[in-house]
């Protein structure tokens, strides 16, 4: 089994506070609910922007790090600067297609749904890594992390205020963002 494997997750607990959570909630929900209310305003539900983004984004993701991990069991620990623009770019990409690739426009509310919930679930679960491996994480009982600068400022505030200098678990292995 991955889990008992290098990169595994000692257990859970809490590794971001209260702002942390806050935000998380906040930018998640926002994210869903501005699909939803799109949605209703629109008069019906569209059905294939929220199955690409709630089982199929994360499918995707999950099969990939499955696939990444089989080929290297270590933990990753992708936080370079090139790796948080690379999540910055796969993120507007996705979500921007509706202007420059219509056709493909049905990728623009996924990722919203995708990376929304993915932050609401981060949120329940105290998840203080990016929000796009929070899911295949848990499954496969992973601490693997990418780069993804959007609550690290939050988190990493909150800490220091909590005199916590070192809280993020990508940070106790001597991983800073940008090395």
């Amino acid at each position: 089994m991955i889990g008992g494997e290098a990169g595994a997750r000692s257990g859970p607990r809490r590794r971001i506070g209260l702002l942390g959570t806050l935000a998380r909630v906040g930018v998640g929900g926002w994210f869903v609910s501005s699909v939803i209310l799109g949605h209703i305003r629109a008069g019906s539900v569209n059905a294939p922007p929220l199955l690409l983004g709630l089982p199929g984004f994360p499918a995707v993701v999950l099969a990939w790090h499955w696939w990444r991990i089989r080929r290297d069991p270590h933990s990753f620990q992708y936080t370079s600067p090139l790796s948080f623009a690379v999540n910055a770019a796969i993120f507007f990409a996705l979500w921007l297609t509706w202007w420059y690739a219509p056709a493909l426009g049905i990728t623009s509310d996924a990722a919203l749904v995708f990376y929304g919930m993915s932050m609401l679930v981060a949120a329940v679960c105290g998840y203080d890594g990016c929000e796009v491996l929070v899911i295949s994480n848990l499954i496969l009982r992973r601490d693997d992390q990418i780069g993804c600068a959007l609550f690290f400022p939050i988190d990493y505030a909150e800490g220091r205020w909590r005199g916590q200098t070192h809280q993020f678990s990508w940070v106790h292995r001597g991983r800073h963002p940008g090395s």
